[in-house]
Parts: structure tokens; C-alpha cells; sequence
């Protein structure tokens, strides 16, 4: 199964919740849509909580979630994402 992609890492979205990279890496980024807008005829989220955390089955579930921050849109909310697994690497 293909998936979506941006800056080479996959997209998975289910409802208001899309994860953004490989869930057999270490670490993978939970982006929420918190609040969206209308724009002419276009639902536009314009608050966006990101979330990078680890995949690790044996660790703790307080300890999962590395950094955390809020962004006004989606594009500024997946460059956040993509940084912190850039990173990670």
C-alpha cells in the first residue's frame, strides 16, 4: 500500500489526527486539527498542535512525547514536523 508523502515521509490520516513518518522508526509526529476555518468553499485548519513522540512499545506512556507545539496552519504545523524528524535521524 502506497502511501501520501511530504518531504519523503508517509502521511497517515484518520479524522482530525494525521501521523507523519514511519512508524518503524523511532520517533513519528501526531499532527491534530484543533479548530479549522471556511475559506470560500474549503475547510482550512488554522489551529494545529504537533506532537513528536516515540514508537517504542517498552517505554513508559508518560515519557512518549518528546516536544510538543502549536501552529496556525497545516503547512507550518508538517515544516515543524519534518524538522523534529529531521532531526531525529
Amino acid at each position: 500500500m502506497a502511501f501520501f508523502t511530504y518531504k519523503g515521509y508517509p502521511l497517515v490520516r484518520k479524522g482530525k489526527q494525521i501521523y507523519y513518518g514511519n512508524m518503524s522508526s523511532d520517533y513519528v509526529c501526531m499532527i491534530t486539527i484543533m479548530q479549522t476555518r471556511m475559506v470560500k468553499d474549503l475547510e482550512v485548519a488554522d489551529k494545529v498542535k504537533v506532537v513528536l513522540m516515540q514508537t517504542a512499545e517498552d517505554i513508559d506512556v508518560s515519557r512518549m512525547i518528546v516536544k510538543n507545539s502549536d501552529r496556525n496552519s497545516l503547512y507550518e504545523a508538517l515544516e515543524v514536523a519534518y524538522s523534529w524528524l529531521d532531526k531525529t535521524k
